[in-house]
């Protein structure tokens, strides 16, 4: 039994002597083809642009209906993820929708941007995105080529800060609001509803600029749409309490008028007439204080129903780049080089 284990054992052993004198005979290979793979994917790498990220991480205030704490407490607790019940209709979890629609990537058009060396200063994130991007050699050379065979189109004159129709855009705008979309990345975690927002750029500052403004973007949406009923309610309430202080200013004029005209009057008519306006005049009061009442409850309201977002990583200009890693690349086509070239001269050996 020991020796058949033996011989089992003994075929599938590795003579790794073998193995270098047979990698040494053809070492030829490795001085051409290692030398070329370091050369053509430096070429390669070097011809990426750099870029950059940077991250945002904020926390929102969900609206939670009395009494179902407990239970969302309980269920979060048993299949491990926010169960919050709340009245909102977009909750932490569809934020990355939100962003990732033509509404908010047209928003994000005409956003004033400056570089960090200051050559870019005070364009619209639009422009910069459609010229000034950088792009691989190889790229260009393919952009080149396209364009001999596409027809002519007269140049856009648009800069990103007209008005944009996100129903019917045009293609350098479909294109632009993709690489945005592409560009920003947004994250909910499903358990603490943490936002976290990555914005990639080619620039430092701009990476930084515009990650800061995705934050601000989606805050006053969604501050916006918490707060939309209740503004509607002061405005409505407003404009009543500004009809309700006219109707008593008036009665008021009115009543005051009518009383000096009639001061030494001792008729009874008189006196009855004074009193009706006097009693309309309370009622004005009345009114208007009551209304005067239910504007400033109005106004509580909107600032109650504003949600609160605790910034818990602010947006920073980015010190190193996030890659492309050159060295890393280069080193791992020089490895994969060398073990390509290993297989095929031991092919022999391994079969």
């Amino acid at each position: 039994m020991n020796d058949t284990e033996n011989i089992e054992n003994n075929s599938y052993a590795i003579d790794y002597k073998k193995v270098f004198s047979k990698i040494w005979e053809r070492r030829k290979l490795f001085y051409i083809s290692l030398p070329l793979a370091l050369i053509i994917s430096s070429l390669l790498i070097i011809g990426v642009p750099r870029y950059y990220t940077s991250i945002v991480k904020l926390a929102p205030e969900t609206e939670t209906p009395s009494g179902a704490n407990s239970l969302s407490s309980m269920a979060s607790s048993i299949f491990g993820t926010d169960l919050n019940i709340t009245s909102d209709a977009i909750q932490p979890i569809l934020y990355p929708d939100l962003m990732g629609s033509k509404d908010f990537l047209v928003s994000m058009f005409p956003i004033k941007i400056s570089n960090v060396n200051n050559t870019i200063k005070d364009i619209t994130y639009y422009t910069y995105l459609k010229k000034m991007q950088k792009t691989a050699w190889w790229s260009k050379m393919f952009s080149g080529i396209t364009k001999i065979f596409s027809k002519k189109k007269l140049p856009s004159k648009f800069d990103g800060t007209g008005k944009v129709d996100p129903f019917r855009m045009t293609k350098d705008q479909n294109d632009i609001a993709l690489l945005i979309q592409k560009n920003i990345e947004c994250n909910v975690d499903k358990k603490t509803n943490v936002i976290t927002i990555e914005v990639t750029d080619q620039d430092p500052l701009i990476c930084a600029t515009i990650a800061d403004s995705v934050r601000n973007k989606l805050q006053s949406f969604i501050t916006n749409y918490r707060t939309r009923k209740a503004r509607n309610d002061l405005e409505y309430y407003k404009k009543l309490t500004e009809k309700a202080k006219a109707d008593y200013e008036k009665a008021r004029m009115l009543y005051g008028s009518y009383a000096d005209a009639n001061t030494e009057i001792i008729l009874e008519s008189f006196k009855s007439k004074q009193e009706d306006l006097e009693n309309d005049m309370q009622l004005k009061f009345n009114n208007y204080s009551a209304v005067m009442n239910q504007f400033q409850l109005a106004r509580a309201k909107v600032q109650e129903r504003t949600p609160a977002f605790t910034i818990l990583q602010c947006a920073t200009v980015p010190i190193k780049p996030t890659g492309p890693k050159r060295m890393i690349f280069v080193l791992f086509m020089v490895f994969l080089t060398f073990f390509s070239i290993s297989i095929y001269i031991l092919k022999d050996i391994l079969k």
